[in-house]
């Protein structure tokens, strides 16, 4: 795909972000396409973000799950980056006036206290650099209509990131067994779904090392203080008006969102 194509796709993306609606998936308009196109159309979209003043604050990964790759029809995980203008807070819950069409991800962040540059990174490179663990929701967003997407398309939309808010728990992963932690979602007050981080590629960790490997081939180190999401450990949640929900991580804490506004479809 040539630089002018990439751009226009890319800036269709940034568009339809800034504007909350929907594009036709860029599959059906481009059947070539393949994934290092949407990866570069991926930059020149979260680029046209920074240039509008926000700051590239982590990374996060996706496709985690052997359903969510089988129905992609891909066998490894994608990825995306997250911008300041993405952060929630639990106090201030999730404003869906910001969103298109949001569904919602219980999953562990790694926040990180040293640089991590692949590639050669080992799950022992990753728990040293790390800060700190705390349980999260990252709330995914498509701007292609109806989610009809295949990989090529999330991964040009940015992995789909939409926003993502951090609990209050904090937890040192040298103490704690992350891969065996279950993870018990709510929803207003009911279980919804239930994991363990072994359902992440085998350990949340494994997920941040074949991330830190890719990004670092990319020339695109982990910088400190940066946020890494490890990948959802839980079924998508859609998510309304006046919704709540709690991710408990066992050992670790609670993350709570609450929503209020109305997402634009």
């Amino acid at each position: 795909m040539d630089a002018k194509t990439i751009e226009r796709y890319g800036d269709e993306l940034y568009d339809a972000w800034r504007e909350r609606r929907v594009l036709s998936p860029l599959l059906e308009r481009e059947p070539g396409i393949v994934v290092q196109d949407a990866y570069a159309i991926q930059l020149r979209m979260v680029s046209r973000r920074v240039q509008a003043g926000e700051t590239i604050v982590g990374k996060k990964i996706g496709v985690t799950s052997k359903p969510i790759q089988d129905f992609l029809g891909v066998y490894e995980p994608d990825f995306g980056q997250l911008t300041s203008g993405m952060v929630c807070s639990e106090s201030d819950g999730v404003d869906l006036n910001r969103l298109i069409q949001p569904k919602a991800e219980a999953e562990l962040a790694f926040v990180l206290e040293h640089d991590l540059v692949g590639p050669g990174i080992t799950a022992t490179d990753v728990i040293r650099a790390t800060a700190y663990v705390a349980p999260c929701f990252e709330i995914v967003d498509s701007r292609i209509k109806d989610w009809t997407i295949k990989i090529q398309d999330t991964v040009a939309d940015n992995a789909s990131c939409g926003v993502f808010m951090l609990g209050n728990g904090k937890g040192d992963p040298r103490k704690l067994d992350i891969t065996m932690a279950g993870m018990v979602l709510h929803k207003n007050g009911e279980l919804f779904s239930t994991g363990v981080g072994a359902a992440v590629q085998g350990s949340p960790v494994n997920a941040v090392v074949w991330l830190a490997n890719t990004l670092g081939r990319l020339g695109l180190p982990f910088r400190a203080g940066e946020v890494i999401l490890s990948g959802s450990q839980s079924s998508l949640v859609p998510v309304t008006d006046g919704d709540e929900l709690i991710c408990t991580v066992g050992g670790l804490g609670k993350c709570r969102a609450r929503f209020h506004g109305r997402s634009a479809l």
